[in-house]
């Protein structure tokens, strides 16, 4: 027999007969895993404790007027506007979904399978551009349509992801026109 032959047929490794040690390391382990999870979930509910004073989110008005531009996509969350990993949690902001925007002379309604639903009068609309992220997404240059927009006393930026990334450019563009005529006629 060649030696490396025998080093082959050899036992690879031992049995294991302290089932008590590697049981109870299993479960330090599970419990390990379990505390790190509730830690995480504890500070999201602070997290929206702290954001508290933020007002209830709009709905959409009985008759908005005709579509100017409709998408299907991704909603990836809100954030306080200029600050991409300041999380905005309350009222279901938080939450990532699936989206169905659609814009009208009265604003942007944004509808959410499973998530709270939310409206953006144009009043409240502030700027539109291309971004490649927000807390929680990094996508590649101009992947993200990011909409500022004014709540209560906080401005706020929420990204959206389309379905077909071609249509990013237009939506900035209907956004921020729309968003210029608006404060031009408001100065009258």
């Amino acid at each position: 027999m060649t030696p490396l032959l025998s080093i082959a047929a050899a036992q690879k490794s031992a049995e294991v007969t302290d089932w008590s040690a590697r049981i109870g390391w299993l479960v330090g382990l599970a419990l390990f895993v379990a505390l790190v999870y509730w830690l995480m979930r504890e500070g999201w509910k602070w997290r929206g404790t702290l954001q508290g004073d933020l007002p209830a989110l709009p709905t959409a008005p009985e008759d908005p007027g005709p579509a100017r531009l409709s998408m299907s996509g991704r909603y990836h969350g809100s954030t306080t506007a200029g600050q991409w990993l300041d999380r905005i949690v309350a009222h279901g902001l938080g939450t990532r979904s699936r989206a169905e925007l659609t814009l009208t002379d009265a604003g942007l309604d944004v509808v959410r399978p499973g998530a709270d639903d939310f409206f953006i009068p144009a009043a409240q609309l502030r700027g539109a551009r291309l971004d490649k992220g927000i807390a929680g997404k990094v996508l590649t240059e101009g992947g993200l349509l990011v909409v500022t927009w004014a709540h209560g006393d906080r401005l706020l930026d929420s990204g959206f992801r389309s379905d077909r990334a071609a249509e990013h450019n237009e939506w900035a563009d209907t956004l921020n026109s729309m968003i210029d005529k608006t404060e031009t006629e408001g100065a009258r």
